[in-house]
């Protein structure tokens, strides 16, 4: 199979993150989620434009997961990126998430997920523990059964 000159991945990835936006814009307008809908959001921290605080990278030095569900605040979305205050060991925090860092999407509600690549990253992911922001729930992510409505998007070109 010849490789292409169109970049497919590309576009495709860029469509679904558009989808994130689309979701949590709706939600911003209202402040509110709806229904028993909550989201876990998963992104790269040393992607650029992630703005978080300092404590948070150090914690996460790679990849953090947050939860937007009960506690959250100032949810602004634009066409690049989403900001959001969450509270994390009970301190508050302002982030800012670009829609390019983002690897994961899951509303569990309606298991829902999109996975994303990254690839322009600062350095080698290290050691970290397991993310999650302040909340009335625990993030288990499972792999999806068969029939869920999971999109799972990965290119590879064979040679």
């Amino acid at each position: 199979m010849p490789d292409s000159l169109i970049p497919y991945d590309e576009i495709v990835q860029e469509a679904l993150r558009a989808v994130v936006g689309r979701v949590l814009n709706s939600v911003a307008a209202t402040q509110a989620l709806p229904g028993t809908h909550h989201f876990y959001i998963t992104f790269k921290t040393h992607a650029p434009a992630v703005d978080i605080p300092q404590r948070l990278i150090e914690r996460f030095p790679d990849e953090m997961t947050i939860v937007l569900q009960h506690r959250f605040w100032d949810l602004k979305v634009d066409d690049e990126k989403f900001s959001v205050g969450l509270s994390f060991s009970g301190v508050p925090s302002m982030l800012v998430v670009p829609f390019s860092s983002i690897t994961g999407f899951h509303d569990p509600a309606v298991n829902f997920e999109l996975r994303f690549h990254v690839t322009e990253l600062a350095e080698e992911p290290g050691q970290h523990d397991e993310a999650e922001n302040d909340g009335d729930t625990a993030v288990v992510v499972k792999p999806a059964e068969d029939g869920s409505n999971v999109v799972s998007v990965d290119f590879k070109r064979k040679k």
